[in-house]
């Protein structure tokens, strides 16, 4: 009886809503699959505070998000990337004019089944591993075992970063095409050849890997020192090879409640809220883009 009274209770508002019978703001966000967590907490955070705005926050991957930002869909894209010249061409010929938004940082991780001995790997041995150059453990130091590979579909963000700084290439035919970093972490628990890569947010908790993960220390070059994304203070200063910003796209400089939101997200509470979702706050120098981007 409670849930069918909850249901018409939800139903008479949206269509009084639609009637004009109550006045409330409503913000659409979607995009990267990394950042819906994050997000749905600023979120969340944000509605408690302002009740009479509602925020819908849904994943599909940055592609998504950017396309819908594109055909004036949405209100704010996550995308874990920067958007593509090709992506800001379509945007212009629609006369959506993308304006970022740095919310959070993200310690890109790689991740593996913690009964694998290897600890430690270098960019180059990470690219080469997903390009299908390296097909053994043992030749990083491992087990004699085939590599499992695990990772993001193409219209994900992280796919496209990962591609681009990681591999520099096209990923290895054999790797596994995964819905979303949830995904990625449950194949890697229950295969010990498994290796992958999600966004930090979902490897740790209260600064503890999560049990079943083995989070790879990863050096720039050879000779270089192997660094953890586990301390912030690697992410911030720059240490941690796979460090990346995480975006919100608007159309134009957010205005009204949406600038509000974005003020929310961008302040201390906000992001302190990035830092108990396993992600980063941003830097001073992401806070200088973010104060050009925003007129301030």
């Amino acid at each position: 009886m409670k849930k069918v009274s909850l249901v018409l209770l939800v139903a008479l508002f949206f269509s009084m809503l639609l009637s004009g019978g109550v006045e409330a703001n409503v913000i659409e966000i979607r995009g990267s699959d990394t950042q819906v967590n994050l997000v749905g907490n600023f979120a969340e955070a944000y509605m408690d505070k302002n009740p009479e705005v509602m925020i819908s926050v849904t994943g599909g991957g940055s592609g998504t998000g950017i396309s819908g930002l594109i055909n004036s869909s949405i209100d704010l894209a996550n995308v874990s990337r920067l958007i593509s010249e090709d992506e800001l061409d379509q945007a212009h010929d629609r006369g959506v004019e993308p304006s970022r938004v740095i919310i959070a940082l993200d310690a890109l991780s790689v991740i593996t089944h913690p009964d694998n001995p290897v600890e430690e790997l270098t960019l180059a041995e990470i690219g080469d591993i997903f390009r299908g150059d390296i097909t053994n453990w043992a030749d990083v130091g491992g087990k004699n075992q085939e590599i499992n590979l695990y990772g993001r579909q193409s219209n994900s963000g992280t796919y496209v970063y990962f591609r681009e700084n990681v591999v520099k290439a096209d990923f290895s035919d054999d790797k596994m095409r995964m819905n979303g970093n949830a995904q990625i972490v449950e194949g890697v628990k229950s295969d010990s050849s498994a290796i992958g890569y999600v966004g930090v947010g979902y490897t740790v908790t209260e600064g503890e890997v999560v049990e079943g993960l083995n989070l790879i220390s990863v050096a720039l070059e050879e000779g270089k020192p192997f660094v953890t994304p586990l301390d912030p203070d690697n992410v911030a200063a720059g240490l941690y090879p796979l460090a990346r910003p995480l975006h919100h796209y608007s159309d134009g400089t957010p205005q009204g409640v949406l600038a509000e939101y974005i003020d929310f997200v961008l302040s201390e509470e906000g992001q302190q809220i990035a830092v108990d979702s396993g992600f980063y706050p941003i830097t001073e120098e992401f806070e200088e883009i973010n104060r050009e981007n925003l007129g301030q």
